[in-house]
């Protein structure tokens, strides 16, 4: 399979390059719809997230990155799928719901841009509470300096029961900054929370 010969071979490159480990990759869980969100420092993100992920992690990426010849294709391969700047298109929520509903595992980025100092916004929590996934937040440090040392943490996961059935602006920024509270947690302690 694609997927499993470039995640081992970038998951060596990491090692080399960056010193990279994982710590608390058992908190996500084997089976079932999972939903992690991590914070964005660089477009080397959903590499960190996912190669020392057991199961496959699939990721939206820019529609224009698509029509690259090869590179394209190799993205489709590796689980991306599209969405159109300005905005997530309607086709691009459905097919981020799908995957979770139909358990398998996705990252985001809720801060939505790289080093972005604006509030998170909401799409993960929608996501998480209209698809039923579980949400383990993950945080990446460090600043992907050759042979500096980088990790990526993955914590318990966030429980957003007291949200369940409601839609309004306010449970979603709630779910939302709470998720963000775990990951910069993370970031700070350098070490994995629990619940």
């Amino acid at each position: 399979m694609i997927y499993v010969f470039c995640r081992a071979v970038v998951r060596g490159v990491f090692a080399i390059l960056y010193r990279f480990e994982s710590v608390g990759v058992h908190n996500i869980p084997a089976e079932g719809g999972v939903l992690i969100c991590a914070n964005h420092i660089s477009v080397r993100d959903p590499i960190s997230v996912g190669i020392h992920v057991k199961r496959q992690v699939k990721f939206m990426a820019k529609a224009e990155l698509f029509k690259i010849p090869v590179f394209g294709w190799l993205i489709s391969q590796l689980g991306a799928f599209p969405v159109k700047r300005g905005g997530v298109s309607k086709d691009s929520i459905k097919m981020a719901l799908t995957i979770l509903r139909q358990g398998e595992v996705m990252g985001i980025f809720p801060e939505g841009t790289r080093n972005s100092d604006a509030a998170a916004k909401r799409g993960a929590a929608s996501f998480a509470l209209r698809s039923g996934a579980t949400v383990v937040p993950a945080a990446i440090v460090g600043n992907y300096k050759p042979f500096r040392k980088m990790k990526i943490i993955y914590g318990a996961p966030v429980d957003l029961s007291a949200f369940e059935g409601d839609k309004s602006p306010e449970a979603l920024d709630a779910a939302t900054n709470l998720i963000m509270e775990r990951i910069y947690e993370m970031r700070e302690s350098g070490k994995p929370n629990v619940n």
